[in-house]
């Protein structure tokens, strides 16, 4: 594959167990995923449809399973931000099968526009360095400014596009 990626690694990260307030003032925890499947399978059952981006998460409880049985597996690193006991935000690593991985991230509405995004985005990549990845790379509906912006924040660089997606990629270490 020849996407590009950015020459300077991007960082630093802090990998998980992290925690932080919210600018809503709640107290939020960004952890590793630890075995936890039912509260993470809740927390997509409650996804906004106007939420989904790119036919993802699944609708349907069973292909919310289905979905999650496929990410949570060793090959992918998965970060959860907690709000108490409640799953609100899921962070993946997907490895691409070309010495890369895909980032996807989602957040439950309310939660939105807090800085969970941003703390749950950078554990995610401080756990893809401590995992040993080097090379991440996303896609974007080229209409999500909020998303392009933040992805900006914590370090990708445009490395393609694609008419309806913007692909944008990040280096967590040197070659």
């Amino acid at each position: 594959m020849s996407r590009e990626y950015p020459d300077e690694v991007a960082g630093p990260y802090e990998a998980p167990p992290r925690s932080f307030v919210d600018r809503e003032g709640r107290d939020i925890d960004i952890e590793r995923y630890d075995g936890d499947y039912d509260a993470l399978a809740e927390m997509y059952l409650q996804f906004n449809p106007e939420d989904r981006a790119q036919g993802i998460p699944p609708t349907e409880e069973k292909g919310v399973r289905r979905w999650l049985d496929d990410l949570l597996v060793d090959e992918c690193v998965n970060v959860i931000a907690w709000h108490g006991e409640d799953a609100i935000g899921h962070g993946m690593l997907v490895s691409d099968r070309h010495d890369a991985s895909e980032l996807a991230i989602f957040v439950l509405r309310e939660y939105q526009d807090a800085g969970i995004g941003t703390e749950l985005i950078m554990g995610l990549l401080g756990a893809g360095r401590e995992s040993g990845l080097d090379r991440i790379w996303l896609t974007v509906e080229r209409w999500n400014n909020p998303a392009i912006a933040l992805y900006r924040k914590v370090g990708f660089e445009r490395s393609g596009d694609d008419g309806f997606e913007l692909e944008m990629a990040a280096r967590l270490a040197e070659d």
